[in-house]
């Protein structure tokens, strides 16, 4: 499959982009997008299922610094929990503007 016409990873609309223990969720060109970090994660046979996840809604603007662009936070158990929540928080601040 040629790369310009692979499918993106996407939940309920908005991209989803995996880098090791970090999972963006929306697009860098809003106004917010969340970050998904993997805290803990315990074997199932031959998988790794997340435990506890932490969730930010955070600020895009390149011009704040790390800790300033964080909006909300929170930690979840399981992968589900926390993309539930992220969710909803991203389509409430993406809709608000």
């Amino acid at each position: 499959m040629a790369a310009n016409t692979a499918k993106r990873l996407e939940y309920k609309g908005y991209p989803l982009r995996r880098k090791d223990n970090l999972i963006y969720y929306g697009n860098m060109s809003d106004k917010y997008i969340i970050m998904l970090q993997i805290m803990d994660s315990a074997p199932l046979q031959d998988l790794n299922l997340s435990q506890r996840v932490s969730v930010q809604l955070q600020l895009t603007d390149p011009d704040l610094k790390s800790r300033d662009r964080v909006v909300k936070k929170t930690e979840k158990d399981g992968l589900y929990n926390a993309m539930d929540v992220a969710a909803v928080w991203l389509d409430r601040a993406i809709k608000a503007n």
